[in-house]
């Protein structure tokens, strides 16, 4: 399939490159269900069930279901970064007060092997350090069948006052 690079008359958007079912498909916009508010939460929540929330960890599993598959039939490394920060802010939440307002300062994560489709996937995400300004987190994906660790992150969300004017 030949991919286009034309851009839309009716609002200008570039070409979207979307990987369904290993081929490769090109939209000169993002179809009207893309555009809804929120859309980016509910393609990652689809696949996400919350597991154990305590203080300072927080334990999901994350089913591997072909939205967030790339064209080698493995977890994109997109979605495990929105995976490894939606839960780095969901597990800072249990112990960083809820006037603070968080801003995600830095995300590293390590490959270190892939997901195959319709795997069931591990994610624990736990409080490395928390002060007065910053908190620590670091998430561990791991196959729920052999514990095997696939991909390590962490993150440093930085702990915003809000302004009382």
């Amino acid at each position: 399939m030949k991919a286009s690079s034309e851009r839309s008359k009716e609002d200008g958007a570039a070409t979207l490159f979307i990987s369904v079912s290993n081929q490769i498909r090109a939209y000169s916009s993002l179809p009207p269900n893309f555009q809804e508010k929120g859309f980016y939460s509910h393609l990652i929540q689809g696949i996400l069930q919350v597991q154990l929330v305590e203080r300072g960890h927080l334990t999901s599993f994350l089913s591997v279901k072909p939205p967030v598959v790339n064209v080698n039939g493995g977890l994109h490394g997109g979605a495990i970064a929105a995976i490894a920060e939606l839960m780095s802010i969901a597990c800072a939440r249990t112990v960083v007060a809820e006037d603070k307002e968080l801003f995600l300062g830095e995300l590293s994560l390590s490959y270190l092997s892939s997901a195959p489709a319709e795997a069931e996937v591990v994610v624990d995400a736990s409080v490395v350090r928390s002060g007065r300004n910053v908190t620590v987190i670091a998430v561990e994906f791991k196959m729920k069948k052999t514990s095997k660790l696939i991909y390590i992150g962490r993150a440093t969300l930085y702990n915003m006052p809000i302004a009382k004017l």
